[in-house]
């Protein structure tokens, strides 16, 4: 499947779980966690570090959240989505996407043979701002220059 049919999947889906959103109000983590949900997604905070996120659980592990979710939006740091893979494997987690605003450059290399491996569909290294409906200013002008420059997804 091409990356923009994946990312189309995606934001159809309308609930997913979001590992690595922070527990820092300012982070824009938690800036994406909130349109998300002012969207009317069902978004599922997992964070181990916090009980909470805006007054929503939040879960310290992928496979507590029930009833299980098909995708999810890492927003960890790079090096922080290896051990989460299996994990979404296990749970039924067919669909993930790697938060980056440089492409597959932000998603680390053995991420993305991992999902290959475990029958992950991915979308890496993009900023889902871009692909969101009435997005602000800022967000439209990005994607802009990734089409210009050829990098937007086909």
């Amino acid at each position: 499947m091409n990356t923009q049919t994946l990312i189309r999947e995606f934001l159809e889906g309308k609930r997913f779980a979001m590992p690595g959103v922070s527990r820092d109000s300012k982070h824009f983590s938690r800036m994406l966690y909130k349109e998300f949900l002012t969207r009317g997604y069902e978004v599922l905070p997992v964070n181990p570090l916090a009980t909470e996120i805006d007054g929503k659980k939040c879960y310290a592990r992928i496979s507590e959240i029930q009833p299980p979710v098909a995708a999810a939006l890492f927003m960890t740091p790079k090096g922080g989505t290896l051990p989460l893979l299996q994990e979404c494997a296990e749970s039924g987690i067919s669909l993930v996407w790697f938060y980056g605003i440089s492409g597959i450059k932000d998603v680390h290399p053995d991420a993305i043979r991992s999902c290959q491996q475990l029958g992950i569909n991915h979308i890496a290294g993009y900023c889902p701002f871009m692909f969101l409906p009435s997005a602000s200013f800022f967000h439209r002008l990005h994607g802009t220059v990734w089409k210009v420059l050829g990098k937007y997804p086909q």
